[in-house]
């Protein structure tokens, strides 16, 4: 198991660069655990990532199946009421676990469920970024938020 640490720091002329290098991270490895810690006196969310290092191999292996992912698509007015409770549910949830909120999931990530609307947790596993972990902490709640709207 490899770590990587990362720095987000929230003054806004570094707060975007940092949440997009922290994103890009978790969108091309399989994170295994995740620790953060508020640096106060600095202002930055510390950000501990320990994860799997894939081994490639020489066998030549099925296509790895295609995720879903909304790539600038409109949303029409019923997704984007679904995309603003999802980030509302995410902001709360965020506060709650003492998280920064791309950490319960990125916007991509909720358009992308805004857009598909999965009715079952394993549908959820067709939209990228949504792994074993995700669906088990956070599944049921975005299930019931798709269902009340």
């Amino acid at each position: 198991m490899k770590v990587k640490v990362f720095k987000v720091r929230l003054d806004q002329e570094f707060l975007h660069d940092d949440q997009k290098m922290l994103d890009e991270f978790l969108g091309k490895h399989e994170i295994v655990k995740v620790e953060t810690a508020f640096v106060n006196d600095e202002n930055y969310w510390s950000v501990m990532l320990y994860f799997e290092v894939v081994k490639m191999t020489a066998a030549v292996k099925e296509p790895k199946h295609v995720k879903y992912a909304a790539e600038n698509e409109e949303l029409n007015p019923d997704e984007e009421k679904i995309l603003y409770a999802l980030k509302e549910w995410r902001s709360d949830k965020a506060k709650e676990q003492n998280l920064p909120g791309y950490f319960i999931a990125t916007n991509k990530e909720l358009t992308s469920v805004a857009k598909y609307k999965p009715a079952r947790k394993e549908e959820l596993l067709d939209i990228k970024g949504f792994g074993k972990h995700k669906i088990e902490n956070y599944g049921e709640e975005i299930l019931e938020i798709l269902e009340s709207i």
